[in-house]
């Protein structure tokens, strides 16, 4: 035993969450999770749903609960081996309210006011801008910093965050020593943004439904929200690469080019004089027979209520026992009286 904590404590460690406020979608997939797994034989990971983070927008309590089941068993399905990767709920490992606490008294106000997220959500939230809502970077900061991280997989959306992140172990370090690692933001150069079907110029979201593909979803849906996806209005209608002029069209082609692994110039042979008649519903079957898998396990796992628990509290017993190492170490430096 004590050789494999010797191989694991020498791998790079690496985090990543992702809230279950809504289904997962293709973009949550292609972007993040897809290349997740492949990634336990080279890093120490960690893993969560990021529950404590959706309740800074008002949830239906029955809806959390199944949404955060649903996306571990997706996270399974899509290839995340409990066994070789660290699967837990956020609200599971009190850690991180506790390290959010104190990392709020290490954040400044003026760089929480300043961070984009803040602004969108209060444009959209007007009723409910929350304290929870401004400081959520920092517990996004205790999630990251609990497990000393080398990297965290992150969307330019997030990418913000990490900074901030960087600058709260600058100061914290800066007092106390060396108590935090310098996590590093990692971005995946394919696949890291996929837009809407319906929106082209912005993100892939759950909040726009009828342009995001879930991971759930029944093929026929899928089919349909291809055949409906925004291309562009340029009279030649030919399959071409130009993210400026035909975003769109290209949008769909990176989508293509991810679930097939073929190059755009492929893409650009394959469907040349065939019109968007034909390229869009070719782009829904392949998603559709990519998705297959993982739905048809995810619903299988979902089924083995005993299985998907025993998941759950061993990742969080995982987790628990190196978020109390770095938070132990935390309260010492701070001065608190040790428990």
């Amino acid at each position: 035993m004590e050789e494999v904590k010797n191989t694991a404590a020498a791998k790079k460690v690496m985090l990543s969450g992702i809230q279950p406020s809504g289904d997962l979608h293709l973009g949550n997939y292609l972007g993040a999770i897809k290349n997740w797994g492949a990634r336990a034989d080279e890093f120490d990971c960690f893993y969560f749903m990021a529950d404590m983070h959706t309740i800074t927008v008002r949830q239906t309590p029955a809806d959390l609960r199944r949404r955060t089941l649903e996306q571990l068993a997706q996270y399974i399905a899509c290839g995340l081996d409990p066994e070789k990767n660290t699967l837990f709920i956020q609200s599971h490992v009190h850690q991180h309210a506790e390290l959010g606490w104190v990392l709020n008294c290490y954040t400044q106000f003026g760089e929480l006011s300043r961070m984009t997220q803040f602004k969108d959500k209060s444009a959209k939230h007007k009723d409910n801008i929350n304290g929870g809502l401004f400081t959520y970077p920092t517990l996004m900061a205790a999630d990251i910093l609990l497990y000393q991280p080398d990297f965290v997989p992150v969307g330019e959306d997030q990418k913000q965050h990490v900074e901030l992140t960087r600058n709260i172990v600058q100061r914290f370090n800066g007092i106390y020593g060396d108590v935090f690692k310098m996590p590093e933001p990692y971005i995946p150069k394919t696949g890291a943004r996929v837009m809407g079907l319906t929106t082209p110029d912005s993100k892939m979201s759950k909040s726009i439904p009828e342009g995001c593909v879930f991971l759930l979803e029944k093929p026929e849906d899928i089919l349909r929200k291809f055949k409906r996806a925004v291309t562009d209005s340029d009279t030649e209608r030919c399959v071409r690469f130009d993210p400026a002029q035909k975003p769109g069209v290209a949008n769909l082609m990176s989508i293509y080019a991810a679930v097939t692994g073929k190059t755009f110039e492929q893409i650009e042979a394959e469907f040349d004089g065939k019109g968007y008649g034909a390229f869009k519903p070719c782009v829904g079957e392949a998603v559709v027979e990519t998705l297959r898998p993982i739905r048809e396990e995810a619903e299988r796992i979902l089924k083995d209520k005993a299985y998907l628990e025993s998941v759950y509290k061993n990742g969080a017993e995982r987790a628990a026992y190196v978020a109390e190492k770095t938070l132990r170490k935390v309260y010492k430096k701070i001065g608190f009286v040790a428990r």
